[in-house]
This record gives structure tokens, sequence and C-alpha cells, in this order.
């Protein structure tokens, strides 16, 4: 069992800018409203940076802006673990339109943000972050997987990291090929002190489902974007409950976590 402390809470999702409008939402108290994600502009960056900037990269360095906040822990303090499902696919679309004309007109600033840690690379000029920096992949299961990466860190070195998990929606040409179908970022900061939000723990790897939400709204959320596996979590964070939660992993696996 892995133990440790949240510190600090990031997230934007259509309709909801950042972890405060959220949290009513996630009590149940208030309806999700829904509608088109607002990209968060982060403020780290230099604006000649902030120019040449994605909405994937915006999407995830505005949430882990957030949970730095939150926290009140320097970002250039934190290890990072970047956890996205299909990286940046509006990238890809461009690459693949240039790549079809006969000029081959690439764009080198794409061609550098079409790497799956572009954003993990932004992120360490905008924070001056010398700490370790994970990018990970795992399709439908990405969140659980840098969670599990996060906190591996954390007990091997005993010290925090930033977890941010993220993906924006496919293109239309790309969408029939891909299973993000709505955009959606958080992040997290975990600590191996005793003091903070809510205490985790990770129990492991086992078979079964992955826990649902009751609200349909965000369960059609949670089922349209890898990153928004989160929300079962999430959303017992923000009710302040104790609870067991099976988070989506490969195959037919899921990863056990508790909220206490």
């Amino acid at each position: 069992m892995i133990q440790a402390t949240v510190m600090g809470l990031g997230l934007a999702a259509p309709g909801l800018d950042d972890w405060a409008q959220a949290l009513p939402c996630l009590r149940g108290e208030q309806p999700w409203p829904g509608g088109a994600l607002s990209v968060p502009s982060p403020t780290l960056l230099p604006a000649n940076e902030r120019r040449r900037t994605t909405p994937l990269i915006r999407l995830a360095m505005g949430v882990a802006e957030q949970a730095c906040a939150q926290a009140g822990i320097a970002p250039a303090e934190l290890a990072c673990v970047f956890a996205s499902a299909e990286g940046d696919t509006l990238i890809v679309e461009r690459l693949c339109e240039a790549l079809s004309l006969p000029e081959k007109p690439i764009s080198p600033t794409q061609f550098h943000n079409s790497v799956h840690n572009a954003p993990a690379g932004y992120w360490a000029i905008a924070a001056q972050a010398r700490q370790p920096s994970t990018s990970i992949s795992a399709g439908p299961a990405s969140f659980a997987a840098g969670l599990l990466e996060a906190l591996s860190y954390l007990q091997a070195e005993q010290a925090p990291v930033l977890l941010i998990a993220y993906d924006t929606a496919l293109p239309l040409s790309l969408a029939p090929h891909g299973d993000v179908q709505q955009s959606f970022g958080c992040a997290m900061v975990l600590a191996p002190q005793d003091e903070g939000l809510a205490q985790l723990a990770c129990l492991g790897l086992a078979s079964g489902k992955p826990s649902t939400l009751a609200q349909p709204e965000w369960e059609v959320l949670r089922r349209a974007n890898p990153a928004a596996e989160a929300l079962p979590l999430l959303a017992a964070l923000a009710r302040g409950e104790s609870a067991q939660l099976a988070l989506r992993y490969l195959d037919e696996a899921v990863l056990q976590v508790q909220v206490g």
C-alpha cells in the first residue's frame, strides 16, 4: 500500500474553469453546466512562449498552476507526471494535412509541439523546474497509470509530486479513430506529509469494473475522456468522504484507491 496526502487540486472541464467552480457540481449541489471548455491561459509562461502553445499545452499548464497554487508549493520544487492518452491531436491533424500537400510545408513550431512531452517541456521553462519529469500514455487507462507512476515516485523518493492528466477533444477528421469526445484536464499535488486536503492510499491492482458516478452528466464526461476517469476520485475529494474506488486500468484490471 502506498499512502499520500493530497495538497492541491486543479480542474478544467466544459463549463467549469477551475476546482472552485467544480466543487458544488461534484458534490451534487448543482448540475454540471456543460458547454464549451474555456482553455486556461498559463500565467507562468512568457508571452512569446505562450503564443507558441496549443490548447492541449495550455490546458495541462492551467490545471497544474491551479494545483500548485492551492498546495502553496512552488512549481519548481515538484517532480511531475504528465498523463495524456492521445497527445496533441490538433497538431497531428495539421502535420498530416501538411504532409499531404506537394511541398509538405511543416511548421517547425508544430513539429516540436507534436512530441508527447511537449507540455512537460513548456512547464519546465515556465516553472524553471529541474526535478524529474515523466510523460506517460496508456490509452483509456492513462489517468490510473499516471497516478500509479506519481505514487511510485513519492514512495521511492519521499518527495512531493505533481500529477497532470489531460486530453482535448479529437478534431473531426480524427474523431472516428480515438476515445476523446470531450476536453478535460485535472491536476493534483501529492506529498508524503500528514496534513493536507485528504489522505489517499493505493491498494494495488485487481480485476473488476471501474467506479462510476451517480450524476448522469458526469458519467457521460467520464466515458468521453480518459483523463476524466479521475472524476470518481475527484468527487470523493470534493465531498470530503471516505471512499474505496476502482479506477480504470489496462485490460480488465482496476487500480484500487482509498480516500480518507
